[in-house]
């Protein structure tokens, strides 16, 4: 099948297309990268037109139960980055065809490592690992020199791969340590500005070999004071030994430089629990650090009883804590949906892919939302539609009574399209997504 306007196939669109393969945020220079976005398409202002969009419009019943999602196609324009017009569908207007493909939000990894990564270099696999969190400390510090090398390229590979799957943004933890100094952050900084035309990023300074153990500390000062976003931290009872003191460092310099924090915290046991009642102790005396705090994986969660997590999940919510889960890990489920329904905010990410610590990671946090829904057996219309909000941050298309809430005119132009015809079957049905994803290579 031919598009009318420019006569290229349909598999010549989704390679070409950057819409099509990556959640990107329209910018002119991005878009004429593509040889489908020529300057047939596009003004000189950057204006671009696409028809044959599908939407999510609203849900359907059956018995007072969501039984369907109600789609239509729509004509809209784009200016300058921003969504400019949704308007029912031209068929016959001169614009890109978007071919029926479902516009949903473009997808964001919440807990990644860009700084420090094989992919895009030759194969290693994870080695033995011996002397747990200490022993994989003194493995980094003998391999972080040689991986800083080439550091800037392995992570402008990694947002490519992120790209190809639908995301436009990251959050990514950066080393930051008295081996890589402030390198591996300059570095990462440099593969952000190379890629800043199509993807955004906030940076977490990540005393990866404890904050006091390796004497972070005054790296971390140094940190705080450029173009970071929060403060992070690991286990601070089983690396450095010490919870309240590394806390108390933390929040201060996280208040000193107007910073958030997001803690990497895989502690199962008391001083889990300990770390996440001090962190919450901590913000709800600095009100400022509300909604700007976040636990990375929270093991302990997954360990508590019940009604320990539904105590734990209130205080949570009460100190605008969130909670970024890696999913699954190991044999661990972390409970989502107490989190869920106590109005916790939850975000994930694909954390590590082919680096010393994990072997594996696909770069999809659309799977990472297929995984929670088969783990918690989300598999009605209602809750699969649910469901995608762990891959596009907490936004979607429908909200929870059918009123279409995106897109809206004026919205960032920060989108992806793929071959589905609604968001729960998006999120249902990965293979048959990603193998649309992957037809293309993106590299801009």
């Amino acid at each position: 099948m031919k598009t009318s306007d420019s006569n290229i196939s349909r598999k010549d669109f989704i390679r070409n297309s950057a819409l099509a393969m990556a959640g990107l945020t329209l910018i002119p220079n991005i878009m004429t990268a593509s040889p489908f976005f020529d300057e047939k398409n596009i003004s000189a202002k950057g204006k671009l037109s696409l028809k044959n969009v599908r939407l999510e419009t609203g849900f359907e019943y059956d018995e007072g139960e969501v039984s369907a999602t109600k789609t239509d196609l729509f004509y809209i324009e784009v200016e300058n980055g921003k969504i400019t017009k949704i308007a029912p569908n031209q068929p016959n207007a001169k614009a890109i065809d978007a071919k029926g493909l479902l516009m949903l939000p473009a997808f964001k990894d919440m807990h990644i490592h860009l700084d420090k990564t094989f992919y895009g270099d030759h194969w290693q696999a994870v080695r033995k690992r011996t002397g747990g969190v200490k022993g994989m400390i003194e493995l980094e510090q003998k391999m972080l020199p040689e991986m800083l090398k080439n550091s800037t390229f392995k992570a402008e590979k990694m947002i490519e791969l992120l790209q190809s799957k639908g995301t436009s943004f990251a959050r990514s933890h950066v080393n930051i340590e008295p081996t890589s100094k402030l390198q591996s952050l300059k570095n990462l900084q440099k593969a952000l500005e190379n890629k800043k035309k199509g993807f955004g990023a906030e940076l977490v300074a990540f005393p990866q070999h404890g904050v006091f153990y390796t004497d972070s500390a005054p790296y971390l000062k140094e940190a705080a004071k450029m173009d970071i976003d929060f403060i992070g931290g690991v286990d601070p009872f089983n690396v450095d030994g010490n919870i309240e003191k590394v806390m108390d460092f933390t929040v201060q310099l996280a208040l000193d430089n107007k910073k958030g924090i997001d803690i990497h915290l895989h502690e199962t046991g008391d001083s889990g629990l300990k770390t996440v009642e001090y962190l919450i102790k901590k913000v709800n005396e600095n009100p400022s650090l509300k909604g700007k705090t976040y636990l990375s994986h929270c093991f302990i969660l997954a360990k508590l009883e019940s009604a320990k997590q539904e105590e734990v999940a209130e205080k949570l919510a009460e100190a605008q804590i969130g909670v970024v889960s890696t999913i699954p890990f190991g044999r661990m489920i972390m409970p989502i949906p107490t989190l869920y329904k106590h109005n916790v905010t939850v975000l994930t990410g694909n954390d590590s892919i082919v680096d010393h610590w994990n072997t594996f990671g696909t770069g999809s946090v659309l799977q990472k939302a297929n995984l929670m829904a088969q783990l918690y057996g989300y598999s009605t219309e209602f809750l699969l539609s649910r469901s995608l909000k762990l891959a596009t941050g907490n936004v979607l298309p429908l909200d929870d009574k059918g009123t279409q809430q995106w897109p809206k005119t004026g919205d960032k132009a920060d989108f992806v399209l793929l071959n589905a015809s609604c968001s729960a079957e998006a999120v249902s049905r990965i293979s048959d997504v990603e193998s649309l994803v992957h037809q293309g290579n993106v590299v801009f």
